[in-house]
């Protein structure tokens, strides 16, 4: 598993699309997962059964599997539960990725249970934390990665809109004796040397890479800014 390699610095390639994108098909997810492969990355993040078989079935990296899924009562939805991690297991992923707040999960499941579960199931396991402070419950729980998916944005973030390379420092400088994964709001190079020099062993790219959706609606978006003031209030004649 390339992730336990001492100063990995890989990237991992998260291949998602939500349902109200025109990419949403399973078929798209594995030939974006064959271009990062071909890049040169070093794993997958994917999302659904569906998604992570068709990555499977094509692609050899590592895959970090999850299931997006809403409880009634809970605000938990990355792989909240052990079913759903069977899910993650049942389409072939080495590895799943799951919410590790400490906020409550659906049925009562704890964290601790839904990771040993997992590694019954032969999964290594990414805790998904949004902050530094959450880390003791996960590394207790016995996770085997500790990320920063869900750290907000704040003040803290290398540029407006960027990622939170504190929080990654953070997370080395305690020692937990697990490799950080840095993840959320990673999109230029420049962002992947400062997770890299801040320790982190690998770091999640999604949108900047692979939504090229939503890449063009910031296109256009611009554009049309551009355009709207040129004929706005502010115009100089």
């Amino acid at each position: 598993m390339p992730f336990n390699e001492p100063g990995a610095h890989g990237v991992v390639i998260s291949c998602q699309a939500p349902e109200s994108s025109p990419l949403r098909d399973s078929h798209v997810m594995a030939r974006l997962a064959l271009a990062a492969q071909k890049a040169g990355a070093v794993g997958i993040r994917a999302e659904g059964g569906a998604d992570i078989a068709a990555i499977r079935a094509v692609c050899s990296l590592p895959v970090i599997g999850i299931r997006k899924h809403w409880y009634a009562g809970s605000d938990v939805y990355i792989t909240p539960t052990k079913a759903d991690v069977d899910t993650v297991a049942d389409a072939g992923a080495e590895l799943v990725a799951l919410d590790a707040t400490p906020r409550p999960r659906p049925g009562g499941e704890t964290l601790a249970e839904v990771v040993a579960h997992a590694k019954r199931r032969g999964l290594k396991v990414m805790a998904d934390l949004s902050g530094s402070e959450e880390a003791k419950g996960a590394v207790d729980a016995g996770v085997d990665y500790l990320g920063t998916t869900l750290v907000p944005a704040s003040a803290e973030d290398v540029r407006p809109g960027g990622p939170n390379v504190a929080v990654i420092r953070r997370l080395v400088e305690a020692n937990w004796g697990l490799p950080v994964i840095a993840e959320g709001r990673f999109a230029t190079p420049g962002d992947i040397v400062a997770a890299f020099g801040a320790g982190a062993a690998v770091v999640v790219v999604g949108r900047a890479v692979t939504d090229a959706y939503a890449l063009a609606g910031d296109m256009v978006r611009a554009a049309n800014e551009f355009r709207e003031s040129l004929v706005g209030p502010r115009r100089l004649v």
